[in-house]
């Protein structure tokens, strides 16, 4: 159950920060604040499902394009997130549709591998500062 939490976790956050960095670097896309949240929610729910699918499809009917399913499951998750979120995230143009996918994807994928490192460091930080014997008071 912990590692499933600690991989939603990962996931959410690496989402988050895939939509961030495609935020600033596109012009024609836009992330509001406000539902922010819900946009990276339903962005990595649909991800997590269609994201099986895509690969299933593709190594039934066209094993050659197994490689690009993160990348169709990426911008089918994309648009669905813009449909349901509202005026939470727009993106205009195909070239600012491709380019959106792109970047969530690969800085997912980089965020997917840095973020447990980080973590985890963090945690072995805190342990060792908690377990430091100068700071304990007798």
């Amino acid at each position: 159950m912990i590692r499933l939490l600690w991989k939603t976790l990962v996931f959410l956050l690496s989402s988050a920060v895939g939509i961030l960095v495609a935020d600033a670097l596109l012009d024609d896309m836009r992330v509001e604040a406000s539902g922010f949240i819900v946009v990276v929610v339903v962005y990595s729910v649909i991800q997590a499902v269609v994201q099986p699918f895509v690969t299933k499809m593709a190594a039934l009917h066209a094993s050659a394009f197994l490689g690009g399913t993160a990348l169709v499951a990426t911008l089918v998750a994309l648009l669905i997130a813009s449909l349901l979120g509202g005026d939470a995230l727009e993106i205009d143009g195909a070239v600012t549709w491709i380019a959106a996918t792109v970047i969530v994807w690969l800085i997912t994928a980089l965020a997917s591998l840095l973020i447990p490192f980080l973590l985890i460091k963090a945690g072995v930080e805190r342990l060792r500062e908690d377990n430091d014997p100068r700071k304990q008071v007798r």
